[in-house]
């Protein structure tokens, strides 16, 4: 049997416990992170914490028993749910505040990444290099967590992150803003200086293992790849997340387009 035990399991006062209890904090707009519901439960009770967590944005897990059990908390009845160390933005919101200000969006969707030290790494670079705002999914993805706030240095309390219920929409969404949605490939033909990413832009990671979904990657605009002496199956993503980044951060700097090729002479 799968063992849920986790050195990352959360404090007591970081949990809802019990259904009438994270009922009672979905109706008043407390920040959850997700709900876990035991997967053997069978009764009504489950539909009105849908619902709410429908309403709400909040994910709904149904988990082993083993899973509950490993947050060594009595009386849970099956329903424990994890409050949120982030606060999730709009995308529209945060889209219309960027333009707002007269500044020239970039954003960084992340998909299937389940590490929370690579989601760590990334917001920190995402901070450091201007990003405003990280779009994940509501399933797929590491929880943004005590530990994930940690590995982030903090940067994870900082920068905007946008939870949504499908990449697939968001990336609508962004096209409907003007915004052009780049996907980071491995294999793609088009190296990462030769873009031009002052205009408004997103950039997709995919997992190390799976890479982006193929239906998300159908609908981005251009594939990019990193260059490199070697072949070698992929980055790390946490890396390769920096590594674009900074040609972006380069480039806009800078005032025009595809601009470190002159300065690396392996390309």
């Amino acid at each position: 049997m799968k063992n849920f035990r986790s050195p990352q399991r959360p404090k007591k006062n970081q949990l809802v416990i019990g259904f009438d209890a994270i009922v009672e904090a979905l109706k008043t707009g407390k920040a959850l992170d997700r709900v876990y519901i035991d997967q053997k439960i069978t009764t009504n009770q489950i539909h009105e914490i849908r619902r709410l967590a429908g309403e709400s944005g909040v994910p709904v897990n149904f988990v082993p028993g083993a899973k509950l059990n490993s947050f060594n908390i009595e009386n849970h009845r099956g329903f424990i749910a994890q409050i949120a160390r982030v606060q999730y933005q709009n995308l529209q919101d945060v889209i219309s505040f960027v333009v707002e200000k007269g500044e020239t969006p970039l954003f960084l969707i992340l998909d299937g990444i389940t590490d929370i030290r690579n989601i760590g790494g990334i917001a920190r670079t995402a901070w450091c290099c201007g990003v405003h705002a990280i779009i994940i999914p509501d399933k797929g993805v590491g929880a943004l967590n005590e530990d994930a706030i940690l590995t982030s240095a903090g940067a994870l309390e900082k920068i905007a992150v946008c939870r949504v219920n499908s990449l697939m929409k968001a990336v609508d969404e962004l096209h409907m803003n003007g915004i052009r949605v780049f996907a980071s490939e491995m294999t793609a033909s088009k190296n990462i200086v030769d873009c031009d990413f002052s205009v408004p832009a997103a950039i997709v990671m995919g997992s190390e293992e799976k890479g982006i979904y193929p239906a998300l990657l159908k609908i981005c605009d251009e594939n990019i790849s990193i260059p490199m002496h070697n072949n070698f199956e992929s980055l790390n993503v946490s890396v390769a997340t920096g590594m674009i980044l900074y040609e972006v951060m380069q480039q806009r700097s800078q005032g025009n387009g595809p601009s470190v090729k002159k300065m690396l002479p392996f390309y």
